[in-house]
């Protein structure tokens, strides 16, 4: 018994291979020095595509930095400053090279490690042709399945996004509270064998005769 598959089913084999590719997406890792200006860019082919922008600070001082997004003329479409985290989507109204910014001028000796995402896509309906009213029924109502998937999709992604810098960040605060603690211990000990050392002088001094001895 030989399987042909029929057109609906193509349609949605098709359908959910589309959902898969468009919400596919691997974040990206940067290290931002103190004192420097970290830009990242991304093209656009046509007018009205979206862009999504999404980023995170892991770790670093108090997990905050600035940005600025400009279009390829140089205008800021949009900017933050101390931000922790940001998830933005922006409409390209222009056909070009869009820049992505990471300063962090606002630290002198801390890195700024960033967990980052940028997306061009568009996102088009598929024109309505002439077809039959049944069959132009279940594919409309199978299209908008897609469409609830896909968002029901991205929030999944938004909330794995939120729970792993939520992670990052704890456990930045952990490895630094550890050193800390480590360091501490170390100066405690330092202190409390100069005490010893110290105190063991003192009573050496106090029972040892260094003055002159007469006779009567």
């Amino acid at each position: 018994m030989i399987l042909r598959p029929t057109p609906a089913l193509l349609l949605r084999i098709t359908g959910f291979l589309s959902i898969a590719l468009t919400a596919w997406g691997t974040a990206l890792t940067t290290t931002v020095a103190p004192g420097e200006k970290l830009c990242f860019y991304a093209d656009v082919d046509k007018a009205g595509e979206k862009i999504g922008f999404y980023y995170a600070v892991q770790a670093g001082g108090s997990f905050d930095i600035d940005f600025s997004v400009s279009d390829p003329s140089g205008f800021v479409v949009l900017d933050g400053n101390r931000e922790r985290q940001g998830d933005y989507v922006l409409t390209a109204n222009h056909v070009g090279e869009y820049s992505f910014c990471f300063i962090n001028d606002m630290s002198t000796i801390t890195h700024k490690l960033i967990d980052f995402d940028i997306m061009v896509e568009s996102e088009p309906r598929r024109e309505t042709t002439a077809r039959a009213p049944q069959l132009s029924e279940k594919t409309n109502a199978l299209e908008e399945s897609i469409y609830k998937l896909r968002n029901q999709l991205g929030t999944i992604e938004r909330n794995q996004r939120y729970f792993h810098t939520r992670e990052a960040r704890g456990f930045s605060i952990v490895e630094s509270t550890q050193n800390r603690i480590f360091w501490y211990a170390i100066l405690d000990s330092c202190a409390i064998i100069t005490m010893a050392a110290v105190q063991v002088y003192v009573l050496q001094t106090f029972f040892t005769t260094t003055g002159r001895r007469y006779k009567v």
